[in-house]
């Protein structure tokens, strides 16, 4: 794909995963409140998840290795 920097799609992941740690929580009581940790929490997972992916575009497929083994397993 023409263009596409993988590197700078995983640095925008890794920005919006520190984004989330840093969203200020609204003005929200109760189960919203909880249902907006939630997602925050899912959020953060999400980007960080791809953050810090390996990727690379193999054939034109974009192809992220993402290694979920505990680290005294790697």
């Amino acid at each position: 794909m023409a263009g596409f920097d993988v590197e700078e799609m995983l640095s925008r992941s890794r920005e919006r995963a520190a984004a989330v740690k840093k969203r200020p929580l609204p003005p929200v009581a109760g189960a919203e409140r909880q249902a907006f940790l939630t997602q925050a929490n899912t959020d953060f997972q999400d980007f960080a998840i791809i953050g810090d992916a390996t990727a690379a575009i193999e054939d034109g497929i974009l192809v992220l290795r993402v290694d979920l083994r505990p680290a005294d397993q790697r």
